[in-house]
């Protein structure tokens, strides 16, 4: 944040006291010194040292690259979802605030990069921060209009990291979501089997008490056994027994 603060206000504002713009451009030289300095010493410490660079290209370049350096900031977000990807459950309850703080500060870093080096060309279409930002909304979601481009070559190495974030960022978004619906998935597959177990395990209780009850109370007799009974209490003469008593 200091570093984003000395590197950002110089440029948002170009009549600052040359006081002020001494100190700011004295703080981000030392933080890139320091930057610099933790770079050889990874390095150098590193077991593989081609795979060292492999992995820290991008590191290189905002090292070697001024207008990159502020870009380097990016990569925090990033480090910051890659290492809790083993909790991504927890991760993806804030995935909005991250795609949203990493995108926020993508488009300030490259719209500051842009204007810097690109106000300084007699040629340049970027003038002013309101163009860079304008410029910067429109590369990084691929619309691009053609309106503002870069006109210089540092403002093309801009360019070019600004389109590889926007595309990290995308896949981001996608890879997160195309997990949440695949553990949604999953989630309802899981209800399902049990529910189905669950019902198989009722229906068998269902049997098992309709044969204990079947075996401990027998059915009773049907109505054709009992109609003799009921003939043999009635007279020769068909007519029930109160009525012969009455006679």
């Amino acid at each position: 944040m200091i570093y984003l603060t000395a590197y950002a206000v110089p440029i948002l504002d170009p009549q600052l006291p040359r006081t002020w713009r001494n100190a700011a451009e004295t703080v981000t030289f030392t933080i890139w010194a320091l930057l610099a300095v933790e770079f050889v010493l990874r390095f150098a410490m590193a077991g593989s040292r081609w795979q060292f660079l492999k992995v820290r290209l991008f590191d290189l370049a905002t090292l070697v690259l001024p207008p990159l350096r502020p870009l380097r900031l990016v990569t925090i977000v990033f480090m910051v979802v890659r290492r809790n990807t083993s909790t991504l459950g927890r991760v993806r309850l804030r995935l909005g605030s991250y795609v949203a703080a990493c995108t926020a500060l993508l488009l300030f870093l490259s719209s500051l990069a842009i204007l810097d080096v690109e106000r300084r060309n007699p040629d340049a279409s970027i003038t002013t921060f309101g163009d860079a930002l304008w410029w910067s909304v429109t590369t990084v979601t691929t619309v691009g209009y053609g309106d503002l481009y870069p006109t210089t070559t540092e403002g093309r190495l801009i360019a070019i990291a600004l389109m590889v974030g926007g595309i990290a960022l995308a896949g981001l978004v996608t890879a997160t979501l195309a997990s949440w619906f695949t553990d949604r998935f999953s989630d309802l597959r899981a209800t399902e089997a049990r529910t189905t177990s669950e019902i198989s395990a009722l229906t068998e209780e269902v049997r098992r008490l309709r044969e204990e009850l079947h075996a401990r109370h027998p059915a009773a007799p049907s109505a054709s056994a009992a109609g003799p009974r009921v003939a043999s209490d009635a007279g020769l003469d068909g007519k029930a027994p109160c009525a012969r008593k009455g006679s």
